[in-house]
């Protein structure tokens, strides 16, 4: 250590060094640390199975910080000041996930904010890694845009995302024919906070949706896709028993693999 520092430095040394960060900085540190995750995978058998199928996993969170200052932090979603971080990572079925990529975002940033970038570079680093075979991307609700699943299929691979009941998918629900749901056991019963009881069994049914028809906002970023929906069904208080369509869907297209939606 006497080597490296030859005295005692103030407190704020480190924190003044990485202020002086710019955003080119930062690429330059994404792009070594995918270098290092390239080189692991390919001395350590980092992702066995990567020949087969890998997923992408994105997700956004919220860090909370304090002090009103802190540059970016704003109140975002969680109603709490903080700052909004995007990571996307890489695992196969038999892995524990390693970190591909990452940005930090202001507080109050959409989660969708920079994703389809993140995403692309994410895949890339993945078929770096030994990816030769399926790559299936996975989100949530808040992934579920047009540009997103665009850069998802430009990539070559599929997804799985969750979304929100449009009218859209209320309506390619309302038009499932009641004798095609089936009955499926969860491996593991769910809670629901709403109807406070656990649920261990669900019905399934499947029919198609066309996705990002509306020219201005998605232009050529239509598809047409595999829908499948899940409904519970809950036992009220007085012992009545009745369905409800939460909505697990999914959609497909020859260039998208099964997406699930909430």
């Amino acid at each position: 250590m006497s080597r490296l520092f030859d005295g005692i430095r103030a407190p704020s040394t480190l924190g003044t060094f990485l202020r002086g960060f710019t955003y080119g900085h930062v690429a330059q540190l994404e792009k070594l640390g995918r270098i290092v995750l390239e080189r692991l995978a390919g001395r350590c058998g980092l992702l066995p199975g990567a020949d087969e199928l890998v997923f992408v996993d994105i997700d956004s969170k919220i860090k909370e910080v304090y002090g009103a200052e802190k540059q970016g932090s704003a109140y975002g979603y969680t109603k709490v000041r903080g700052l909004n971080y995007l990571m996307a990572t890489i695992s196969t079925p038999g892995t524990a996930p390693v970190v591909a990529a990452t940005r930090m975002r202001g507080g109050n940033a959409n989660s969708a904010r920079g994703a389809a970038s993140l995403i692309t570079s994410a895949i890339k680093t993945a078929r770096a890694c030994g990816a030769t075979g399926t790559i299936v991307v996975r989100g949530d609700s808040a992934f579920f845009t047009g540009p997103v699943i665009a850069a998802i299929r430009k990539a070559g691979a599929f997804f799985s995302v969750t979304a929100k009941h449009t009218a859209s998918v209320k309506a390619a629900i309302a038009g499932i024919e009641e004798n095609t749901w089936q009955t499926v056991r969860f491996n593991r019963p769910v809670f629901d906070d709403r109807a406070k009881q656990w649920i261990y069994e669900g019905e399934i049914a499947e029919t198609t949706l066309e996705a990002f028809t509306n020219v201005t906002q998605n232009p050529g970023r239509a598809v047409t896709a595999r829908l499948i929906v899940r409904r519970t069904r809950i036992i009220t208080i007085d012992a009545c028993l009745i369905s409800r369509a939460v909505g697990s869907l999914s959609l497909r297209s020859p260039q998208c693999s099964v997406t699930r939606f909430q």
